[in-house]
């Protein structure tokens, strides 16, 4: 496989970002969420395969921890180890904040994420009930954290 690049996300970028979004999520991010993720600056990434964008994420650092907020790989794209190597992307550049934990929350649903982010060394450390709009109703996330010190 072709290694993936990376670029920051620009608000140029929103169109072909929701794309994505909107395709692999029930519940996407809107444009308003990204745009102020951009103008927060947060680290929002773009992912490529050649000049294909195959995904996006965003996280968010302060003090000695980061968030991750976002991590997207197309539907079509999935299931090949792409999300792996955003998400390691998106640690090395909390790391480069002066992480030393990063904290996410996923859905309870979605057992791909979760042994994606179990398998990088993510532990689950709680529970949000409801915290995650479904169709008809809500859905818990659950809470994981991993520590980013080598």
């Amino acid at each position: 496989m072709v290694e993936p690049t990376f670029r920051p996300m620009t608000e140029a970028d929103l169109e072909a970002v929701l794309k994505i979004e909107f395709s692999a999520f029930s519940h996407p991010w809107t444009r308003g969420i990204f745009l102020d993720c951009i103008k927060s600056g947060y680290e929002c990434w773009l992912m490529f395969l050649g000049d294909q964008q195959v995904g996006h994420g965003v996280l968010s650092a302060a003090g000695d921890e980061c968030h991750l907020l976002n991590l997207t790989v197309k539907p079509e794209s999935q299931s090949n180890g792409l999300g792996g190597k955003l998400l390691d992307h998106l640690l090395l550049q909390g790391r480069g904040r002066g992480a030393e934990t990063a904290f996410l929350e996923v859905r309870e649903s979605n057992q791909p994420a979760i042994r994606l982010y179990e398998r990088t060394g993510f532990n689950e450390i709680g529970r949000r009930r409801g915290y995650y709009p479904a169709v008809g109703g809500r859905e818990d996330a659950l809470v994981m954290a991993y520590t980013l010190l080598d």
